[in-house]
């Protein structure tokens, strides 16, 4: 060997050696890394005040603002969003540990679902904090959920992968660890009605209630004197006989109503609210309440518009021989439920901006023809042919049981 190869070689080791000792250091600063994480809070100088919008992006894609007004859905045209929801997260997010950490190549992503977001069933959920000027703060994938299976017997089916208490994540900006965390995050799903605020409208003490159909002849309208009044159909036609237990079912289902979602797309053509039926509630409370129907959706459930008015009294008229203390409670009791009733209002009113997805139950009663309110005419036939003040005939004599003996004469 001359002196020319023996230089060669020399620099030929120095240099594989070199490389050998920085993938040697990147190791060790990973591994140490890595292992300093465990037990560390997921986000590092996590700034839960500094959070103005999330992105939630999976199958479908999820952002939710904080502006002025509060919290609201992009998607679904800024209806509010449930705040309790959110800042339960925000908290839960600050503090979340690491309890492992891993290595992890692109070979394995999709085996611990942290595939890229809306690539099919192996895809990561990604979780995204952003300021009020849209930066980054921080971002998460969501992988595959960590199970546990319980040695105990337990009523509820969780399957034969046990049940979930934890995940596998990843964070934007290490894309080669996987991390393990100890909450499987169960609510975080990028679904626009998941996160909308479902606090409706409610009818109290309704009065009166009139349903407009497309079909004039379908239409109707019933009313009562006072609360404990009966139900009483406006313009009777003769031969009409209403039935009070349908009425009475008609009024009290939208003591309760809710909605399933907010219309994303709420063009009257698609929704039909450009032809709507109509419903119309005024209240002891001097509410009214306009409620628009259009079709139904293949879920079963019908576009509605509800429009919310009043004319809440300012002022209180004094009983005849009222005495100055009972002026004075009675002055208090009213201010107390005009303040209600004027919250209540504000609250209502603004639920007119969008369209909502609502189940059929609390509102098929409503949209009943005209006829479906009267008593069945078939049932007053039976009725009537029933004999209810008729002599029972007696029953035969049952010839199993013995007659009682003659007596002698």
């Amino acid at each position: 060997m001359n002196r020319t190869q023996l230089l060669t070689l020399l620099v030929a080791l120095a240099v594989i050696g070199g490389a050998g000792l920085v993938l040697l250091q990147r190791h060790q600063k990973s591994w140490t890394e890595s292992e300093a994480q465990i037990g560390q809070k997921l986000f590092k100088d996590y700034k839960l005040n500094d959070i103005a919008a999330i992105d939630i992006k999976g199958d479908t894609e999820l952002t939710l603002e904080r502006k002025d007004t509060g919290w609201c859905v992009r998607q679904r045209g800024d209806y509010p969003a449930n705040l309790t929801q959110i800042k339960e997260l925000l908290l839960k997010m600050g503090d979340l540990k690491v309890i492992q950490s891993d290595p992890i190549g692109a070979s394995q992503l999709a085996r611990m679902r942290l595939a890229e977001p809306g690539k099919g069933p192996d895809s990561a959920i990604l979780l995204e904090f952003k300021d009020a000027q849209g930066k980054p703060l921080q971002s998460l994938l969501l992988g595959k959920k960590h199970t546990k299976t319980s040695d105990r017997p337990s009523p509820m089916p969780y399957g034969e992968d046990g049940y979930a208490d934890g995940r596998y994540v990843m964070l934007g900006s290490d894309k080669q660890t996987v991390l393990t965390i100890s909450d499987a995050l169960n609510t975080i799903d990028p679904k626009p009605a998941d996160w909308l605020d479902k606090d409706f409208f409610k009818v109290e003490k309704p009065q009166t209630v009139s349903f407009v159909s497309t079909n004039a002849t379908n239409s109707w309208k019933v009313s009562r004197a006072s609360e404990s009044a009966p139900w009483v159909l406006a313009d009777p036609k003769a031969g009409e006989n209403m039935d009070s237990n349908k009425v009475s079912s008609v009024a009290s289902s939208l003591n309760f109503p809710s909605f399933v979602d907010v219309a994303a797309d709420a063009a009257p053509g698609k929704t039909g609210l450009d032809n709507p039926l109509t419903v119309t509630i005024e209240t002891f409370d001097h509410f009214t309440y306009t409620l628009k129907i259009g079709h139904k959706t293949p879920e079963n459930d019908y576009n509605l518009n509800v429009v919310v008015t009043a004319d809440i009294p300012a002022a209180r008229t004094p009983g005849k021989d009222e005495k100055p203390e009972e002026k004075t409670k009675l002055d208090k009791e009213f201010q107390d439920k005009t303040k209600q009733l004027q919250d209540k209002l504000t609250k209502e009113k603004s639920l007119a901006r969008w369209t909502y997805l609502v189940n059929n139950w609390p509102v098929d009663p409503f949209i009943r023809d005209r006829s479906q309110l009267m008593v069945d005419k078939n049932s007053e036939k039976k009725e009537a042919a029933a004999p209810s003040d008729a002599t029972p005939t007696p029953e035969p004599p049952d010839p199993d049981i013995n007659p009682a003996p003659m007596l002698p004469k």
